[in-house]
């Protein structure tokens, strides 16, 4: 795998030539994990993580591949109208977000693939954690804080979400990169969840609980 990846980046991978999923060393530390830490905090994280690259499998991208990493897109034509119609919600959603430090709105067609997977794969990330918790318990909370596991999984996903950017480098992102600015890659997502909702208690129709949500996977 090491053709792909070194060893020390900080960063993870989905190559949908060969189906495969690469999560580097150097990514299995810090803020993303720690054995040493509550699993809420890691699912979260590298849950996160994990999850995103794995809904690359089923984007605009992944769903041209085989499991053998073949151009073959195995979608039969009511999946894919149906996978269209969803991933246009997040479109539009993400091309509102209007960056008002550069006046500049998003764009929701280039960024749509890392959207969607960023939805996709704090969803998974929430439902393996939930899945932990049946089978192992409750884990202990952070002493000295006020917040419930689940409040900390949300949060720990903003953190290592989280960053400062320039508004030159704001600029540039907008206009090449396939991943949206920071800020939105947060608040697009939990916005989007019930489930941040339910764990923050989030009124109906507020800015991190629209009435009307999107999701893909």
């Amino acid at each position: 795998w090491r053709k792909y990846a070194e060893v020390t980046e900080v960063n993870a991978y989905y190559f949908p030539q060969e189906n495969a999923m690469v999560i580097p060393a150097g990514i299995l530390q810090g803020i993303f994990y720690n054995k040493n830490r509550p699993n809420y905090l890691n699912y979260g994280t590298i849950g996160e993580v994990a999850g995103h690259e794995l809904t690359h499998g089923f984007d605009d991208t992944g769903r041209q591949f085989d499991l053998k990493g073949q151009v073959n897109n195995w979608w039969d034509d009511v999946t894919d109208e149906k996978f269209k119609l969803k991933s246009q919600c997040i479109i539009d959603q993400y091309s509102n977000y209007t960056v008002d430090t550069i006046g500049m709105n998003l764009n929701g067609i280039n960024t749509q693939g890392e959207n969607v997977a960023d939805n996709g794969g704090i969803k998974q990330a929430f439902r393996a954690y939930q899945t932990y918790v049946r089978n192992n318990g409750a884990e202990d909370l952070l002493p000295g804080l006020k917040y419930t596991a689940e409040q900390l999984f949300w949060i720990s996903y903003g953190i290592q979400s989280c960053s400062k950017e320039s508004a030159e480098y704001l600029k540039l992102m907008i206009e090449t990169d396939s991943h949206s600015p920071s800020k939105y890659r947060i608040i697009g997502v939990l916005s989007n969840s019930p489930q941040f909702s339910n764990s923050f208690n989030c009124p109906i129709g507020s800015a991190m609980n629209p009435i009307n949500k999107c999701t893909v996977w």
